[in-house]
């Protein structure tokens, strides 16, 4: 890797030490409170621009094993909960467990980001325990087709991320 793509991976790693601590903040206010529960759109939106500068950085980095697509898929799914997390109505128990999931898959990117730098492979299979993805799984399919997965700009073009897309995600982070 040249100076320049060290350079741009730190900048990476600066910047979404930054957003995770706004999505923890987020989470914090959500925890318990389910008049927070538009909130989590913000949590979806703030946890995009970790996916999207990581997606942009992966084009530079033909190697599809290193961290940097790992991080943008799994940024895709925290993102996907976020937002349909978000739309939830008259069901705060399961507003409080989306919350409670979306605080551990936090903390597992918080670690992957941390890693960066310290050198570690990320060994992605390691982060999750079997519990944390039997609760994302189900999580994800409890959310109908209504759900939508980004923020409504129009009803009509609203992108729908079925379980098959959750499923894919999963799959190409190993973790099937």
């Amino acid at each position: 890797m040249s100076e320049v793509d060290v350079e741009i991976l730190k900048e990476f790693q600066e910047e979404s030490k930054s957003l995770i601590a706004q999505l923890t903040e987020i989470l914090e206010k959500c925890e318990g409170d389910f008049s927070q529960v538009k909130s989590l759109e913000h949590y979806g939106q703030t946890v995009d621009r970790i996916m999207g500068a990581a997606k942009s950085i992966g084009v530079l980095i033909t190697d599809k094993s290193h961290f940097i697509h790992t991080i943008g898929d799994y940024t895709a799914l925290c993102k996907a909960v976020g937002y349909k997390a978000s739309q939830i109505k008259d069901n705060e128990p399961f507003y409080n467990i989306c919350v409670g999931l979306l605080a551990d898959a936090t903390e597992m990117l918080s670690d992957m980001i941390r890693a960066m730098t310290e050198g570690k492979k990320i060994e992605i299979k390691s982060l999750f325990s079997k519990t944390f993805l039997d609760r994302l799984k189900w999580i994800s399919e409890q959310f109908g087709a209504e759900y939508r997965t980004s923020v409504e700009v129009h009803k009509a073009g609203s992108k729908k991320m079925n379980q098959d897309d959750i499923d894919d995600l999963l799959k190409k982070l190993g973790l099937d």
